[in-house]
């Protein structure tokens, strides 16, 4: 059982932020926030108002799926080097470069195609952007876990958090100025450029210090029980069947063997949590321009002002987690996170209405902030750090798939139904979510109660 840990001060718990491991998940958060939009919300905005059917922008929003099955090829991240950037740069930031190489390539290729008529070719280009930006994730999320310790993971959640806010804002209220002012090609080709900020990053910060994967293989009994079976086979058949083990088979074994039986009810959990934002999120640019808001207010309101009020949230996250533990947050946040949705529902009701749009960005991504500042730090702690990119990718990747599998059938149930009912649904699906956080908070063994610092 884990034990508790201290309960610290506001004042250690903003001093937390300082530290340079902290400081540079700013950036890489950036990195990582930055393609998702592009291939999602904004890319749905696009081809809006380029007179796609709003049918087929649900659809669309499928491509996001890459994201909910990048433990597939997380094994490969994790263990696979890369030749001439793994010797250069170490396991994660080689990976980390190669999938900025690709996101630049995928939103270039947006960048040179017409919509209309030419949706296989967007469809195409943004699959490039969303694998270069899930191998991306996969390779900062075990960068961040590997790079210090599990107290400073929650402020590393929340500058990630932050970063990736600052991301979405250039994605999102970046492009669509670009698009009013420009035009949507000019828009694609300057978050290409901003995909320099990662390739920044991952060039000048250290490598996190981590076993070599010849010593990680002889440390994992299930390798040294194949080796010793599989004397007198071929050498090349047993390194690669002692490569697969170690690679794919142990990060699994790992986590049903730590949990037992709490192992299928915490994946449950980590897939129910976001359902509600995930499956409602394609059909949220849709309303906003059905209803009549210009792409100007959109990126006003929804984009640098919900940016800012995601990135308060963040913080607040942050903070909550560091003076209170995951526990009682994981729960706040569950329960912010599944109301306030259904300001939507308000919003889709009350039409074309400026202060309706405002409070319901001001609800959302004030929830959505802090429930993700919490939900990552709670998933950092149930990586195992012999296995951080394969684990935190399948949790990651099972946080998202279900919500986003829903997702797209979000137009088919806004054109039977209408945007008010859609949302309606959504809202509700969050109900699992608060009562599995409820369960978790309860259990020491899996979020460790603070107990107060003594003098």
């Amino acid at each position: 059982m884990t034990s508790p840990i201290a309960q610290r001060s506001w004042r250690a718990a903003l001093a937390i932020y300082l530290r340079a491991p902290v400081i540079t998940m700013l950036f890489l958060g950036f990195s990582a926030g930055l393609p998702f939009l592009l291939v999602f919300s904004t890319l749905s905005a696009w081809l809006r108002s380029d007179g796609v059917e709003v049918a087929a922008i649900g659809f669309f929003s499928w491509i996001g799926i890459l994201y909910s099955i990048k433990f597939f090829w997380a094994p490969v991240v994790d263990r696979l080097a890369l030749p001439l950037l793994t010797r250069a740069l170490g396991q994660r930031r080689g990976w980390m470069l190669l999938a900025q190489v690709m996101i630049a390539a995928g939103l270039v290729g947006l960048a040179s195609i017409d919509p209309t008529g030419h949706l296989p070719l967007v469809a195409l280009c943004a699959l490039l952007v969303a694998f270069g930006s899930a191998t991306q994730d996969i390779a900062i999320d075990a960068f961040r876990i590997e790079s210090a310790p599990d107290d400073v993971q929650a402020a590393m959640a929340s500058t990630y958090i932050i970063g990736y806010r600052g991301g979405l804002l250039a994605a999102g209220a970046g492009a669509l100025y670009v698009a009013s002012w420009l035009s949507w090609e000019a828009a694609y080709l300057t978050m290409a450029a901003l995909v320099g900020v990662g390739m920044i990053t991952a060039l000048v910060r250290p490598e996190p210090s981590r076993l070599s994967l010849t010593t990680q293989l002889i440390h994992e009994p299930r390798v040294r029980a194949f080796v010793r079976k599989s004397r007198g086979r071929p050498k090349p058949m047993r390194r690669l069947g002692a490569w697969l083990i170690g690679a794919v088979v142990c990060p699994f074994t790992d986590f049903f063997t730590r949990h037992r039986q709490k192992a299928l009810w915490l994946l449950l959990f980590i897939a129910v949590f976001r359902i509600s934002d995930l499956a409602m999120a394609s059909m949220a640019n849709p309303l906003y321009i059905d209803l009549g808001f210009s792409l100007a207010t959109i990126a006003n309101v929804t984009n640098v002002f919900g940016i800012a009020m995601s990135i308060g949230g963040g913080i607040l996250g942050g903070l909550l987690v560091a003076r209170y533990g995951i526990g009682p947050i994981l729960v706040l946040g569950a329960i912010a996170a599944t109301l306030t949705n259904l300001l939507f529902t308000a919003l889709a009701l009350a039409g074309e209405s400026l202060p309706f749009l405002v409070a319901t960005i001001i609800g959302d991504n004030l929830a959505n902030g802090l429930a993700s500042a919490v939900f990552i730090a709670f998933l950092s702690s149930l990586t195992s750090r012999a296995y951080t990119a394969t684990q935190y990718a399948l949790f990651s990747s099972l946080m998202t798939l279900p919500g986003k599998f829903l997702s797209g059938f979000g137009g088919l149930v806004v054109a039977a139904e209408g945007y008010a009912l859609f949302f309606l649904v959504a809202s509700a699906l969050g109900i699992p979510a608060i009562l599995l956080a409820i369960w978790v908070s309860r259990d020491p063994a899996l979020v460790p109660r603070p107990t107060p610092q003594t003098a």
